[in-house]
């Protein structure tokens, strides 16, 4: 097996025709892959985000993951970036829709691409892709602990975005959501309001929430990282984008 991998900064165009700094990562064997776009969470464009795209490429799939704060703060480190993107309320629904359409393009459009493409995102990344996946077509939508999806944003924190859940019907393909059962946005009360939304339309899904985690226990930098919960989300995510992913 060639285990090769081909990791770069490219060019996709986002929302509007506008072009996006992207971190892309993939096997270069011809054989035929799924794909996944990353969507980065609030704190930005960040190595550890990139350090997923590559697992990602690794365990087989093409990857890419947007760097949303492009518009914002062109080569901006991403601390940077990302105050920038706060200051202006975070980045808006129909922005992120055009620019995560974008990024799926650009997988479908590589040469060993399969066509199927799927999205995960972490806490607001994990808000952005259930609205992908209740806004575009695609294989497979990961929500890791994605805050304000079916409550308000609370008084004080620097997003402008409102709940979306209403979008469930609108769902177009398996979701995954991970969660914690310390975590206050999304507190298990969300978590169920969305799973009842779930329900209600008939959706394909599967929830687990994890006892010993609160939010950001996938940030392997961040002292919210559990290793245990982290581990077990990992095999759960690979083996469900295994089975959405993989060449029919």
């Amino acid at each position: 097996m060639d285990d090769r991998l081909l990791a770069e900064t490219v060019t996709i165009t986002g929302a509007d025709g506008a072009e996006l700094e992207a971190y892309a990562a993939r096997r270069l064997d011809p054989a035929p892959r799924g794909g996944v776009v990353v969507i980065h969470h609030m704190p930005g464009y960040d190595e550890a985000t990139k350090e997923m795209v590559r697992r990602f490429a690794a365990e087989g799939y093409n990857a890419v993951c947007p760097n949303l704060y492009t518009r914002e703060a062109p080569g901006a480190a991403p601390d940077d970036a990302a105050a920038a993107a706060r200051a202006l309320g975070g980045v808006p629904d129909a922005r992120l829709v055009g620019d995560v359409a974008g990024a799926a393009a650009y997988l479908r459009g590589l040469e060993n691409s399969n066509g199927r493409v799927g999205v995960i995102g972490h806490c607001s990344g994990g808000r952005q892709a259930f609205l992908s996946g209740c806004s575009l077509d695609l294989e497979a939508a990961v929500d890791c602990y994605g805050a304000f999806v079916t409550e308000s944003v609370p008084e004080g924190v620097p997003v402008r975005v409102g709940p979306i859940g209403h979008l469930a019907k609108d769902l177009s393909c398996p979701l995954l959501g991970l969660f914690g059962a310390e975590d206050k946005h999304p507190d298990p009360q969300a978590t169920a309001q969305l799973e009842e939304l779930l329900k209600e339309h008939g959706k394909e899904y599967e929830f687990h929430t994890f006892p010993d985690a609160g939010h950001a226990f996938f940030a392997v930098d961040r002292p919210a990282y559990r290793p245990q919960a982290a581990t077990e989300g990992w095999k759960l995510v690979l083996d469900f984008f295994g089975r959405h992913l993989a060449t029919a």
